[in-house]
């Protein structure tokens, strides 16, 4: 072990910066990562992932001791360190997002952004930029960013429950809230199960799924995300069971015959005609809604029901969940059916 001679110091384990995501996340699998202490850079290249034994499974490049240092735990701690008054503070960010090596973040009316920028490169020094996130705007969902602080390379790839997703923050929508989405649908299907996703993206729930052993056919109209895509299929060595489209989902449809339709898009009910026309009979769909509170879930049951009556199906509704809050008094909800 090298980097100081007190026995006792801590340990922690050095990897590339560009892997730390991936290797927190085995190190924590393992045991050892410790969470009571921070994540610190170690070179120009790498950072020291704090740990509380040497790791057995997780590769690294060395293990080293460091001279212990008091843990600021949160924003505000490194804020207050630049002397931010507590008015201020209140006024802080509250949510942000580590993708890949890019911060992602919730500026507000806070006070300096520069200066939560760099709090928050402190805070997470596996990262190297922070952008300010002002909304998605249009039908092809193209995000409103910032650069607050660090070196400005908005391009990352982000690893998220083994699943690899390369692509460009300042061009492509990724949201953070999503993940336990991604997952789900990772987890419901089975190898050979045949797959319509209608707004693909970069892959959010293409990948997972191909990933599981299913057949995609997955639809992207954003020439950027469509880009990002074809690149994460081969990253994912999946472009084997995954046929890709750049073109309206509605299009695409005609010549589909799917086992499940996910449709990852907060006016999917728009699209209903195009999903259920995919739809096998017995197949189920999984419509993704912006929903007012008071509308949960009464909506977008009913205008399932009410577009499968139209065409002479019937639906059961298999599950009903919140996936995050979307605006103020509206809530990103999924509908799970199976369409007779």
């Amino acid at each position: 072990m090298t980097g100081g001679t007190d026995d006792a110091a801590p340990l922690a384990a050095v990897v590339a910066r560009g892997r730390a995501e991936t290797a927190a996340d085995a190190l924590r699998a393992e045991g050892v990562y410790d969470d009571d202490r921070s994540v610190r850079p170690f070179g120009e290249d790498a950072v020291a992932l704090p740990v509380t034994a040497p790791p057995e499974a997780t590769a690294v490049r060395e293990v080293v001791r460091q001279e212990a240092e008091p843990r600021l735990r949160n924003l505000d701690d490194h804020l207050r360190e630049r002397g931010w008054t507590e008015d201020e503070l209140d006024r802080a960010p509250g949510s942000w997002a580590v993708i890949g090596t890019v911060v992602l973040v919730d500026i507000g009316d806070a006070p300096r952004p520069d200066e939560v920028g760099a709090a928050l490169l402190d805070l997470h020094a596996n990262a190297d930029t922070v952008l300010a996130r002002h909304g998605i705007d249009g039908e092809q969902r193209e995000p409103e960013v910032e650069v607050i602080a660090g070196a400005g390379d908005t391009e990352t790839v982000h690893t998220e429950h083994g699943t690899k997703y390369a692509l460009d923050l300042a061009k492509v929508m990724f949201s953070p809230g999503n993940k336990a989405e991604r997952k789900l649908m990772g987890d419901a299907v089975e190898a050979g199960d045949r797959i319509f996703d209608m707004f693909a993206g970069v892959g959010y729930f293409t990948l997972p799924m191909a990933r599981a052993g299913a057949h995609v056919t997955a639809a992207e109209i954003n020439p950027d995300s469509f880009r990002y895509l074809l690149e994460n299929a081969k990253l994912n060595d999946v472009h084997d069971r995954v046929d890709l489209y750049r073109a309206d989902c509605r299009d695409v449809a005609e010549g589909v015959e799917a086992d499940r339709v996910v449709m990852g898009y907060y006016e999917a009910h728009e699209y209903l005609d195009a999903a259920l026309s995919a739809l096998e009979s017995g197949g189920i769909v999984h419509m993704h809604e912006a929903t007012p509170e008071a509308l949960v879930y009464d909506r977008p049951v009913e205008r399932l029901e009410t577009a499968a009556d139209e065409r002479g199906r019937a639906v059961d509704i298999l599950d009903r969940r919140k996936v995050k809050g979307y605006s103020e008094g509206v809530a990103h909800v999924v509908v799970d059916a199976r369409v007779e």
